[in-house]
């Protein structure tokens, strides 16, 4: 552990006291946000699960199920109410990432960390969106910070909680998993760290991890495995491919801020040469990244990585851009770390402030926000046609569009995706009584599945084409089909989960 400068020395933007101002004020910008600006797809699907928490689901662990449903329970259902916990986790995990900068290193990577961290493009613009990456980084962050303290202090009762936040990083997103092997390897590879794999803290830290993972491998147990046949299943699929690979770099350089990401590179250098030598500080952040980072670009070789996938990655990243600023003499990478900071900053407030206001309309589909657009104008359209057809429900066969419809009709009509009925095992079962009477099938125009529907319903007259819009400029069409007669129900059953 290098020398503790006192906050005195640091630079004014360092120390503890603008630090807090610096995350707070960023706190409340995601706060007006997460409040006033609608929806993306997946974070309405999620909006479901949180309004019927359960031990799993089809696409993911339940987490953040759970933290949306506890943010419904104080702030209602409402977008901020599902997104609270998701911003609140974001200003919390700073303080952890500070703290384990602190241990590892000094308070100067410390001050560096929070900076970078807030300033990169995932957290200072994504860190409002209520996905299941939220909670993965959050669990993953804290237990990189107990085995901080483990190293710092050398006491194994550490392992007990690095064994409790992995597990439920678990119950938050199975890319968890990696951590778990890169903790293998740093207590493997660095001899300072060996002492601890003879020790029952170790053992019993693995216990608690695989109690808490539990509820998941029970539900999947109870639903055919339906959540690790979908998220296993997919692994590196297809043949080898450059296609992906440069996508992919591009968007972790990217979303890291480009400027950052130049530091962070320096710094992975820098302390993989120091974890070669046996420094077990630097080790522990080389390695217990490198199985994921490793999949990932394994994974980019043979299919797309979504961007949000390597998010865990990230505050370790931010960490090695601080090491590297704060050990080189070199004032010109003191300038590019500001600057860095200056532009996450200003792209995060632009950002916030354009998702709740669109300044303008003219890059369409091509704005990474175009999702949160035309919704209620959409839902007013949707209701005057239920209305005037006289519809029990509403049918969609899509479950981003499902999801954002059910917000719209809350408490008024049921929405109901037909197909993939395992995605909403956690809800009540549809009454089939429904049925009698007329309903509305709505798709996105370019994945109309009228014709299919044709074989479940006697009747499929298409009534409408309603745009979406944000400015005047089309972001794309809904169609608008009124379904009656069906010829049974017409629902997919729920544990027909192999045949997609």
């Amino acid at each position: 552990m290098t020398h503790q400068p006192a906050d005195l020395t640091l630079p004014a933007y360092l120390r503890p006291a603008f630090l807090v101002v610096f995350v707070a004020a960023l706190t409340g910008l995601k706060l007006w946000s997460a409040a006033n600006a609608h929806f993306v797809e997946d974070e309405a699907y999620y909006r479901l699960w949180g309004l019927s928490p359960a031990l799993g689901y089809y696409d993911h662990p339940p987490m953040i199920a759970w933290w949306i449903w506890a943010g419904q329970a104080v702030f209602g259902d409402t977008p901020l109410g599902v997104r609270a916990l998701v911003v609140f986790s974001s200003a919390l995990g700073s303080l952890f990432l500070w703290r384990t900068a602190d241990i590892l290193f000094d308070r100067l990577v410390a001050g560096w960390s929070v900076l970078f961290l807030n300033a990169s493009i995932l957290v200072g613009v994504g860190g409002i969106l209520a996905t299941p990456d939220a909670p993965s980084v959050f669990f993953w962050g804290i237990a990189l910070w107990a085995l901080a303290e483990l190293h710092s202090s050398e006491k194994p009762n550490w392992l007990l909680a690095v064994g409790f936040f992995a597990g439920l990083g678990l119950d938050s997103k199975y890319s968890v998993l990696f951590l778990g092997a890169g903790i293998t390897l740093w207590l493997v590879l660095m001899p300072s760290a060996r002492r601890w794999l003879g020790t029952w803290q170790l053992w019993m830290g693995g216990l608690i991890a695989l109690l808490c993972f539990a509820p998941v491998l029970y539900w999947n147990h109870l639903h055919d495995w339906a959540s690790f046949y979908k998220q296993f299943g997919r692994a590196a699929q297809g043949g080898w491919t450059s296609k992906y690979i440069f996508e992919f770099v591009g968007a972790v350089l990217g979303l890291a801020n480009p400027l950052i990401a130049i530091l962070a590179v320096l710094g992975a250098f820098g302390l993989g040469r120091k974890a070669i030598r046996g420094d077990a500080g630097a080790g522990l952040l080389i390695l217990t990244i490198l199985p994921f980072l490793a999949y990932l670009l394994f994974h980019s070789l043979h299919a797309r990585v979504q961007a949000n996938w390597p998010a865990p990655l990230f505050p370790t990243f931010a960490l090695m851009a601080a090491w590297f600023v704060a050990t080189s003499s070199q004032k010109v990478w003191r300038y590019l770390a500001l600057a860095g900071v200056v532009l996450g900053v200003i792209v995060a407030v632009i950002v916030q402030v354009h998702a709740v206001s669109p300044i303008s309309g003219k890059l369409a589909r091509k704005d990474p926000t175009f999702q949160l657009r035309g919704w209620p104008e959409v839902g007013e359209k949707v209701a005057e046609l239920a209305d005037k057809e006289g519809a029990a429900y509403i049918a969609t066969t899509g479950y981003g569009l499902n999801g954002q419809l059910a917000f719209l009709f809350s408490g008024n009509l049921p929405v109901i995706q037909l197909n993939e009925r395992i995605r909403y095992a956690m809800e009540k079962d549809v009454d089939e009584v429904l049925f009698e009477r007329p309903g509305l099938y709505v798709s996105e125009e370019r994945r109309d599945d009228s014709a299919a529907l044709s074989r479940s319903y006697k009747n499929v007259e298409k009534l409408a084409v309603l745009p979406r819009t944000v400015k005047g400029v089309l972001l794309e069409n809904l169609v608008v089909y009124v379904v009656s007669d069906p010829f049974s129900v017409p629902l997919e059953p729920v544990n027909n989960i192999r045949a997609k």
